[in-house]
């Protein structure tokens, strides 16, 4: 299997959820065209996705549901339970604690951590709270391999580079600092702030679009 692309794996959990679906409804077989309206991405892409996997349909049949739902659970390691760390249990923290992983994936945050006395010591929602000069041995202790972190700005650094002692695998920022970090630890982005100002700016385009030429521009998924 060749490396699959960004724009590909971030499709992954799309894919898995609408199969999902799909097998709950009890259909057994679709095809790229069927997957593409319901998930909103043209089969031509579909198809490109799944072609870095080899070959999971047949052509005149398409795919078998439950074996592309076995096999895209597999791939996502939801036939297993994962277990993450959060660093920063303030607001954001807080809500990603209250958020259950578990009701459409194996996800739950087995350890919180913070510098907040007020809540360093108690449980929330079921996850504990830990003094943030214990991030490195609470996490190797329990064998965590992502990390969630929302923090302040400022703490990043600092942070970071406590992290970079343990052997975690990846992170997921909600800081809007970009990280520096080893090359085995993969890093996702996500700027709350910057996906708001994506959206406004996309529909000023329409907009535009539509008070100009008399049409809106369609939804798409670029890779």
């Amino acid at each position: 299997m060749t490396d699959v692309p960004r724009a590909t794996a971030r499709r992954l959990p799309l894919y898995y959820r609408y199969l999902r679906a799909f097998s709950n409804m009890g259909k057994t077989r679709i095809s790229s065209s069927e997957l593409s309206d319901a998930v909103k991405i043209d089969s031509a892409t579909i198809r490109r996705d799944f072609s870095h996997f080899g070959a999971l349909g047949k052509r005149g049949y398409g795919y078998d549901v439950e074996i592309l739902l076995e096999f895209f659970r597999k791939q996502l390691y939801q036939d297993r339970l994962v277990t993450v760390g959060l660093v920063g249990a303030g607001n954001l923290g807080n809500a990603l604690m209250h958020y259950n992983f578990k009701k459409s994936n194996n996800v739950r945050i087995g350890a919180a951590f913070d510098v907040n006395e007020e809540i360093v010591g108690t449980v929330q929602n079921g996850v504990p709270i830990y003094p943030l000069h214990d991030l490195v041995e609470i996490l190797q202790d329990m064998e965590i391999k992502v990390v969630i972190l929302a923090i302040p700005e400022e703490a990043v650094p600092d942070v970071v580079a406590e992290l970079e002692k343990t052997d975690i695998k990846g992170i997921l920022n909600f800081t809007a600092v970009r990280l520096h970090v080893s090359d085995h630890i993969f890093v996702q982005n996500v700027d709350l702030a910057n996906e708001l100002q994506t959206l406004i700016y996309y529909i000023g385009v329409n907009d535009h679009k539509t008070n100009k030429d008399g049409f809106v521009m369609m939804n798409e998924d670029n890779d």
